[in-house]
């Protein structure tokens, strides 16, 4: 036995159909668009870095004057890129004997 149905619909209906297709295809490729933009790139804070770092903010401090650990000032907080902070751990990585 064969159940096939066959939905009629109004051009009106097609039309919308369609757009809200467009729509989400759009919204798809914008957010594909978007993580893979650097910009999007988690920032941290002064707490963090020394949270994931397990330092002082002394230390930290010391890292950002001797350009150890790049970071970017704003309205009086410092941040880092998560990249940044995981590059000067990758650096200093000592493998034991």
């Amino acid at each position: 036995m064969n159940n096939t149905n066959i939905k009629i619909m109004s051009d009106e209906d097609y039309d919308r159909i369609i757009e809200r297709i467009d729509r989400v295809s759009k919204e798809f490729q914008e957010y594909v668009r978007q993580s893979s933009n650097p910009m999007k790139e988690k920032w941290v804070d002064n707490a963090d870095a020394c949270r994931i770092l397990n330092v002082s903010t002394r230390s930290l401090q010391n890292y950002r004057d001797k350009r150890i650990l790049p970071y970017s000032a704003l309205s009086g907080k410092i941040y880092y890129k998560a990249s940044d902070i995981e590059a000067v751990l990758n650096q200093n990585y000592s493998k034991s004997a």
